[in-house]
């Protein structure tokens, strides 16, 4: 380390080198043109080399300068990622981003979410609900790197189950009955009944190769489909905002709608369930490279859906400890 010169000089004469410009590495560091000529000339000082040739307006790389840039290059990334490391276990540590489908954000984490925050006052759940959470195929190239160039930690996915290197873990089925307003359900008197109202369409089920919707319930009952109204809605949310509403009957979930079917506000039409090859997964970096944070969010979600045996709990509380 002895031998290294001022980390500072280094930093400059990297971005003026991959820059070659003074100027557009005194913007890139925020510093003026002259501060960058003095660190760079105290730099050639120091090495006893000339790593610039200077002409009228612009400069140009030595060969002792061109020959150094690949590594110095590659040594700072190596140390902004040794430093991103650390800062993840300082402040950031107790911060866990999470991604879901809108309805299950909305309806299954959002309301559970007192229970992890009790287990783990000090944390810092940051959610996000995204349609981008589906899953269209039932290939998935979804990997380690997606996750951490999006900056998520753990997510919800509604697709198949095929990401292999994001320890899967099934969370719920997703099993569909005709939901309704308690006055739509007084004009229901069987299926052909049914097959006449306003049929109000969650689109996040048709954004997959296989979709799963009104006419494959029909068809499952083994009823015949032909027409049918049917009223299309961009998510979960809003088609859940119609049915309460009484515009229609609405295919959802029963785990998903809990607080409406518990308050009255919707009610079973039928109790026939289309049971779906689609289902919510939870996947994360998985064993040894997330954070005890999200290892302990992941379990925590299992926990809720009763899918987390004694065994496999990993961890305790998080806390802020130096030992934590």
């Amino acid at each position: 380390m002895s031998r290294l010169p001022p980390l500072i000089a280094l930093s400059y004469f990297e971005v003026a080198a991959r820059t070659r410009s003074f100027a557009a590495a005194a913007k890139e560091l925020n510093v003026t043109p002259a501060a960058i000529s003095h660190q760079i000339k105290a730099l050639e000082e120091y090495l006893g080399v000339d790593l610039f040739v200077r002409h009228h307006r612009r400069v140009s790389l030595t060969p002792a300068a061109r020959g150094a840039l690949p590594e110095l290059h590659e040594g700072f990334q190596t140390l902004g990622r040794a430093v991103d490391k650390i800062r993840s276990y300082g402040e950031e540590r107790l911060v866990v981003t999470v991604c879901a489908e809108p309805l299950f954000a909305t309806k299954w984490i959002v309301p559970r979410l007192h229970r992890f925050y009790a287990r783990c006052p000090d944390a810092e759940v940051r959610l996000q609900a995204s349609l981008h959470t589906v899953d269209r195929a039932r290939e998935s190239a979804l990997g380690v790197a997606d996750l951490k160039r999006a900056g998520i930690d753990v997510s919800v996915r509604l697709g198949y189950g095929n990401y292999p290197d994001l320890a899967p873990r099934r969370l719920l089925s997703l099993d569909l009955v005709p939901l309704g307003a308690p006055e739509l359900a007084s004009t229901v008197d069987g299926i052909e009944t049914l097959r006449e109202l306003p049929l109000l369409c969650d689109g996040t089920l048709t954004r997959v190769n296989e979709p799963y919707g009104w006419q494959e319930w029909f068809r499952q009952q083994g009823c015949d489909v032909g027409a049918l109204r049917e009223l299309r809605f961009g998510n979960g949310l809003l088609a859940l905002e119609a049915a309460i509403a009484g515009q229609g009957a609405l295919l959802g979930s029963r785990d998903l709608h809990q607080a409406e079917l518990a308050a009255g506000k919707l009610v079973v039409l039928d109790d026939r369930p289309l049971n779906c090859d689609q289902a919510y997964y939870v996947v994360s970096a998985g064993e040894g490279l997330e954070r005890p944070i999200a290892r302990q969010f992941r379990e925590w979600l299992l926990e809720e859906a009763g899918l987390l045996d004694e065994e496999e709990i990993t961890t305790s509380p998080v806390d802020l400890s130096d030992n934590a």
